[in-house]
């Protein structure tokens, strides 16, 4: 547990004093908020359970915050291995698991601050803001987003050596993830195909999840509980892979 708290405070330490990271990782998302959701709640109409597409909109724009500032958290690792702190850390007396798992709750953590911090930006400019027990309910699963997508970030670094390809690899992977997972429009009006893509996808779950947390039972496609368990499920697989893959990275 010393391990992971070491690595975890050093990728916080590392986020905090990059001003610039701090900044641009909530503009961005909130620029899709302010712009988009509010400019097309007046094209798109009404949308059963969630109201306008602000509403909508919201969920959607905090899961993909989530999913991109967890995936590139394997971006630090590369940089790692790149300056040789990755190579210390590797011949030090503590498992690569433990070096992994704090990774992974550093990257986690940083996801959701920043999808908190969103909830809060979507509030201020007209989006429904959940109460105690439905925030309280998209932490959870922001929190089971992170550590999915945090451990197959890892996964990808650790066998991937420059980190300028890396973002470029990533966005391949993720930006299928992401339009494809009903964040930016429902999944029952797209084409069969799509659909099923979609329902295969596990940040479908994590979207309807956190919209069924915010905007009420109404706005989710699934039950909460399924949600919870088919993001649970795959993202202990995904933590198991990520730290297979992890045990075999070479600094």
């Amino acid at each position: 547990m010393g391990a992971v708290y070491t690595i975890w405070l050093r990728d916080m330490k590392w986020f905090i004093r990059s001003k610039a990271r701090v900044v641009s990782m909530f503009v961005t998302p909130f620029m899709w908020l302010a712009i988009i959701g509010t400019g097309l709640s007046g094209v798109v109409g009404e949308i059963p359970g969630s109201g306008n597409y602000l509403n909508f909109l919201a969920p959607g724009v905090v899961g993909m915050a989530v999913l991109f500032t967890s995936t590139m958290t394997g971006v630090s690792v590369l940089w790692d291995k790149q300056f040789g702190f990755m190579k210390e850390i590797l011949v030090a007396p503590v498992s690569r698991t433990s070096v992994m798992f704090g990774k992974a709750m550093g990257g986690a953590t940083i996801g959701m601050l920043q999808g908190s911090m969103l909830l809060v930006a979507a509030a201020l400019i007209g989006a429904k803001m959940p109460g105690v027990d439905g925030f309280l309910l998209a932490v959870l699963f922001m929190l089971l987003i992170s550590l999915t997508f945090v451990s197959i970030g890892l996964a990808f670094a650790s066998k991937i050596d420059d980190p300028i390809a890396f973002p470029i690899v990533m966005n391949f992977f993720l930006l299928p993830v992401f339009f494809l997972s009903g964040a930016i429009f429902p999944l029952n009006t797209a084409p069969s195909w799509m659909r099923f893509i979609g329902y295969v996808n596990p940040l479908t779950y994590g979207v309807d999840g956190l919209r069924g947390s915010i905007s009420g039972a109404l706005a989710a496609r699934f039950p909460i509980w399924l949600d919870l368990v088919v993001l649970a499920l795959f993202g202990l697989a995904m933590v198991s892979f990520g730290g297979y893959l992890f045990k075999k990275i070479k600094a």
